[in-house]
């Protein structure tokens, strides 16, 4: 029981510092893009947060599975709390993606397939998290609910193959055989992802222990109404 809570405060300064290496590295280490300018670097934070929402949206998926598999309340409370995380970082994609593609396209948004699929993306886990916060206890809702986070992952793939399968103006970073960027860029957005991926971790256990406090509470005002 000891290790849990190190274990919590090892990841909390890890993420710290992680952080703020990251910060360094974007606002003073890595070179400004030559083309763009300084609006370049929202693609530390944008690319970042599309790899957390699909992080968080395959954990979504791998415990809504579980969850209909073994009717364990662990699993749905993981799916619930990636799923919350997941939705606040593709919303950060909608807008740092807007705001970078205004100076790189000209326009702050267009149907593109790629910035397209992402939006609807949000949409399918938003109205995840609306069919399971309508459970209110009810087991037959929350299965409902883990159904639609499995079919919703469905989204992820296309999303991250629209640039390569329709023609878009969105560009590809990782290619098949390279990464289109000079090493500096690379090394900094690696320490993003990292970052990132760390505060993700932080994210979704502190979102998991609250919902956990919320239910036993619900039980305990449950166990309270059977007793009168």
């Amino acid at each position: 029981m000891i290790l849990i809570p190190l274990l919590k405060k090892i990841l909390l300064g890890s993420t710290f510092v992680s952080m703020l290496t990251a910060l360094y590295l974007v606002f003073e280490w890595v070179p400004v893009e030559r083309q763009m300018g300084p609006v370049q670097k929202i693609f530390y934070f944008h690319v970042p947060s599309a790899w957390v929402a699909f992080l968080a949206f395959f954990v979504v998926f791998v415990a809504s599975i579980m969850y209909l598999k073994t009717k364990a309340e662990v699993y749905d409370i993981i799916a619930g709390s990636s799923a919350q995380v997941g939705v606040v970082f593709t919303a950060i994609v909608l807008i740092t993606g807007p705001i970078w593609g205004r100076a790189a396209w000209g326009t702050w948004w267009t149907w593109d397939p790629r910035l397209t699929t992402t939006l609807i993306l949000w949409f399918i886990y938003l109205a995840y998290l609306i069919i399971r916060n309508s459970a209110k206890g009810n087991e037959k809702n929350y299965r409902l609910a883990a159904v639609f986070g499995i079919i919703g992952f469905v989204d992820v793939p296309i999303v991250f193959m629209a640039a390569r399968w329709w023609r878009t103006i969105h560009p590809v970073v990782f290619e098949a055989d390279k990464i289109g960027l000079p090493p500096s860029m690379i090394f900094t957005l690696m320490v993003c992802l990292l970052t990132f991926t760390l505060l993700y971790l932080v994210l979704l256990l502190q979102c998991k222990t609250i919902e956990q406090m919320e239910r036993k509470i619900q039980n305990l005002k449950r166990e309270a109404l059977k007793a009168y």
